[in-house]
């Protein structure tokens, strides 16, 4: 069995490209703090993990995700032989995306780095225009909710 499930911090903006034939992929990383300290006391250690996402999956992350946001990714592990410009022969490990979920909400998304806006022709990020809307985000304690 192959699969993956990491949650962490982007360590960039996605960046969304498409294939020939128009398939859209998007690639980021994820810092991934490991679970336990050093028993000498020192800092967790971290983990910077790359990621791949296809089609749909690349479209969503590269429209509601940013760096420095927090996310869930379930996936599978892949290894790439690859040859270098250089005619060297390498291999990467990452993890091809099939789900990708919001691990904070709105609220406390913006408060630590920002809304998320759309990007431009040239991936630079902006804040689009607030359109109406017939829903609207409520402001309110759900303390006395039984769940």
């Amino acid at each position: 069995m192959n699969q993956i499930v990491l949650m962490g911090r982007l360590t960039r903006d996605p960046e969304l490209r498409h294939t020939q034939n128009g398939t859209a992929v998007a690639s980021f990383s994820l810092a991934v703090d490991r679970r336990f300290a050093p028993k000498d006391g020192g800092e967790r250690q971290t983990d910077f993990v790359d990621i791949v996402a296809w089609s749909n999956t690349a479209e969503f992350v590269s429209k509601y995700f940013a760096k420095g946001q927090m996310a869930a990714v379930t996936g599978r592990l892949q290894i790439r032989d690859w040859t270098d410009k250089d005619g060297n022969k390498r291999r990467t490990a990452e993890v091809v995306a099939d789900n990708i979920y919001f691990t904070e909400s709105k609220k406390s998304r913006e408060a630590s780095i920002g809304p998320v806006g759309q990007k431009d022709d040239y991936g630079q990020s902006f804040q689009p225009p607030v359109e109406s809307s017939d829903f609207a985000e409520l402001d309110m304690d759900d303390g006395d909710l039984p769940f």
